[in-house]
């Protein structure tokens, strides 16, 4: 072997020789596990001071904990000689041997957090026992103790104290520089500090808490050793929970469980589900048992609401492994889907009890309309739900009972009278109001398609474009709107409420950019509708063309064939992108086998299709990615957009001129935004559907309108600045009270 050969494996042996990691890394790297934030830390110096019989914990932060984190207890404190060890690493007096996990039933039992702590902060510990004359201090540093000031021994010194323990974190992740700027803001620590406290507090009972800020006279929390649970509770999470509780419990000797706790009925509703999860008086984390219960309320509150719920599970300790977590954090059980599924039902059940006290309030909005208990009635139906009739509590409960102001009441069901029973009908017609339009007999089939993940940095620049474009107060009229009803199918408005307000919608305006931003984030993966039978492409293409010559006077002298075939060959020669990226489906044979679907309930008119698939010859900027992608979603929403429907009698006298197809015709990138559904030509197009009258169109929009559209603008549409234009006020309740005050 050469004398280089022998250099490079001697290299190469010693870069990949093991070498154990010094001791101090280790034990860093062991901290940074255990305390990853100031609530880590206090969450294990509070389970302490608990396992030692405390019954009073004071805490006080400062900078979040970041700069100071102090829990005082009164618990039966440390004994002088454990002092020496107490921050050493495994150094616990509740264990003995491994088999002492099988029934651990303490907080702590790896002695891993002070010796953690000692590691990342300054710590200091001063503590006397029952038997003890004086109380004893010790300073610490990397496990071990060190003097508080340089040249002083380093052993505990007596000093004055009360009975119990007084832990001071001073500087927490000092010297990892990293994990301290990764902090957001001291306030931000300081509510996740706050959110520890308020669970250990509404949990143990017999134990009085308090935290404050430093500097500060008064406790940011607090709550007596001997307040009750549901005290504890709106001490913590407000009176609003508090009053709307309930209590459940269940229990199993076969899966040896027994839970407890308290939950919110049907009246409370918020946004995010609060959940306290304790097993074994530890607490927890589990997103399966959380699931669960949000499942398990979805039956009683409304869309989007959320409960409260306290949970205590208390299983045998031979079914628990609690040493899953450094944090301890989690833990496993077993039969954990049974016990869930019980508890669940248990909650469930009282659920069901009590929704019979539920209340509503109802108010109509327009008049005319009858109350849903009859007057005569309300006096009977109050007096049965009293014990023994009586009617005095009847009275006194109504004279308690506050009225609200009708001016800020609003219409919450969209199955009440609307805005179209008002209107004289345009044309008599045999056929009765209630009856719903027929679907035509629509089927849908799973295509077997894989969803596509897109990342195409064009698709993503078009999603940000709509985003930039957000008008906020726009976009939370169309997330809380109520459909009123059609108002003219002609100029395509529709009314809608929103709070207290009523709006005039252009709903051709609004389908155009909600089938747009539909097109961008379903990009790839859109459904398909079959057509039955096929249709040719060049015949489609033709019959567009024809219309567009005959009505566009600057379109006269283009020659129709070759517009056709131009437009023919440029989609017959993207018929792979145009499948891959749209579903637009054209066969080898030219035929059209399929086109994308955007919305399921809802079929475009299929009379504009052969002007869709015509411009998507010129108006189609083929040439660029981030164009191409935009221009033909703009093109295919615009053919998704409900067509303007023609009045009673049909107009005679010539037609307006038509934007012209003749710049842009012979192979121009086009990308103009012009709506192409204006009132003459769809009604040609509608002239040319036999399959169908106005009528019955007019029916089958109307309830496209109210069960489809809407309700799809209210989950998904991002109003954008340009939509302002077809969202009109039209009236205020608050206003028109202000106004009628007046007469």
């Amino acid at each position: 072997m050469s004398n280089l050969s022998s250099l490079l494996v001697g290299h190469r042996v010693a870069n990949w020789e093991n070498k154990a990691l010094d001791q101090d890394v280790v034990n860093k790297i062991a901290a940074g596990e255990i305390i990853v934030a100031p609530m880590h830390a206090l969450k294990e110096l509070l389970e302490n001071s608990v396992d030692a019989g405390s019954t009073a914990i004071e805490v006080l932060v400062k900078d979040g904990g970041l700069k100071l984190l102090q829990i005082t207890d009164n618990g039966h404190g440390i004994e002088k000689d454990d002092l020496p060890i107490l921050c050493e690493r495994f150094t616990t007096s509740k264990l003995k041997s491994f088999e002492d996990l099988m029934s651990i039933g303490t907080y702590g039992f790896r002695g891993e957090a002070l010796a953690s702590i000692s590691h990342i902060a300054h710590l200091r510990v001063t503590t006397r026992t029952a038997t003890s004359s004086c109380a004893w201090q010790a300073h610490y540093a990397d496990g071990k103790l060190t003097p508080a000031k340089p040249g002083q021994s380093a052993d505990p010194k007596p000093c004055a104290g009360r009975l119990g323990t007084q832990i001071t974190v001073e500087d927490l992740f000092y010297n990892i520089p990293n994990r301290r700027r990764a902090f957001r803001s001291p306030s931000e620590e300081y509510a996740k500090i706050l959110d520890v406290i308020t669970r250990y507090a509404v949990h143990r009972e017999g134990v009085a808490f308090s935290v404050k800020k430093y500097g500060e006279s008064g406790a940011g929390f607090s709550v007596a050793a001997a307040a009750t649970k549901t005290d504890r509770i709106k001490q913590a999470y407000g009176g609003g929970v508090a009053k709307e509780l309930m209590e459940f419990g269940t229990e199993d000797a076969k899966w040896g469980f027994k839970a407890s706790g308290y939950a919110t009925n049907a009246n409370y509703s918020v946004k995010r589900t609060t959940l306290l999860l304790f097993i074994n008086n530890r607490s927890v984390e589990s997103s399966a048992v959380k699931k669960a219960i949000e499942q398990t309320y979805q039956m009683f509150l409304p869309k989007g609401g959320h409960p409260f719920v306290y949970l205590c599970l208390d299983i045998d300790p031979t079914r628990v492994d609690v040493n899953v977590h450094p944090t301890k954090r989690e833990v496993h059980f077993l039969n954990e889907d049974e016990i869930i599924d019980l508890v669940c039902a248990n909650i469930r059940e009282n659920l069901a009890k009590v929704d019979t006290s539920r209340t509503f309030k109802t108010q109509t909005l327009l008049p005319g309309l009858a109350p849903m208990t009859p007057m005569n009635n309300r006096r009977a139906v109050a007096t049965a739900e009293t014990p023994d009739g009586d009617e005095s509590a009847v009275s006194r409960r109504a004279s308690t009972t506050k009225k609200p102001y009708e001016n800020n009441l609003v219409r919450t069901d969209s199955k009440m009278r609307k805005i179209t029973s008002m209107l004289p009908p345009a044309v008599t017609r045999g056929d009765t109001q209630d009856e719903l339009p027929s679907t035509n007999n629509l089927r849908y089939t799973n295509t077997g398609r894989e969803p596509v993940q897109v990342r195409l940095t064009s698709v993503k620049t078009l999603r940000a474009e709509v985003r930039e474009a957000m008008h906020n107060g726009l976009t939370e009229v169309f997330a809380s709107l109520t459909y009123v009803g059609l108002v003219d199918s002609n100029r395509r408005l529709a009314a809608m409420q929103s709070g207290v307000k009523l709006y005039l919608v252009d709903y051709g305006l609004a389908s155009k950019e909600f089938f747009y931003q539909v097109g961008l984030t379903d990009f790839g993966n859109f459904g398909l509708v079959q057509l039955q039978p096929q249709p040719k492409l060049r015949d489609l293409l033709d019959i567009a063309a024809q219309y567009q010559i005959e009505t566009a006077p600057d379109c006269a002298d283009l020659d129709r064939g070759q517009v056709v075939q131009k437009v023919h060959d440029q989609l017959m020669g993207k018929r792979q992108m145009l499948s891959e990226y749209f579903s637009l489906e054209i066969s080898d044979e030219g035929l059209v086998e399929a086109i994308p679907l955007l919305l399921k309930g809802y079929t475009p008119c299929m009379a504009k299709l052969p002007t869709f698939l015509l411009r998507l010859g010129p108006f189609v900027n083929w040439t660029q990615e981030e164009p191409c992608f935009r221009t033909f979603l703009r093109e295919l929403a615009s053919f998704y957009v409900p067509e303007q429907l023609p009045s009673g009698r049909r107009r005679d006298g010539p037609r307006p001129s038509k934007p012209d197809l003749a710049d842009t015709a012979m192979g121009g990138t086009g990308g103009d935004d012009r709506d192409q559904e204006d009132e003459d030509e769809v009604e040609v197009e509608v002239d040319q559907n036999q399959n169908q009258t106005v009528d019955e169109r007019r029916k089958e929009l109307d309830h496209a309108l109210e069960h489809v559209l809407f309700p799809a603008f209210r989950s998904r549409l991002v109003a954008t600045q340009d939509m302002l234009k077809g969202v009109v006020e039209v009236a205020n309740l608050k206003g028109l009270y202000r106004v009628f005050e007046r007469c």
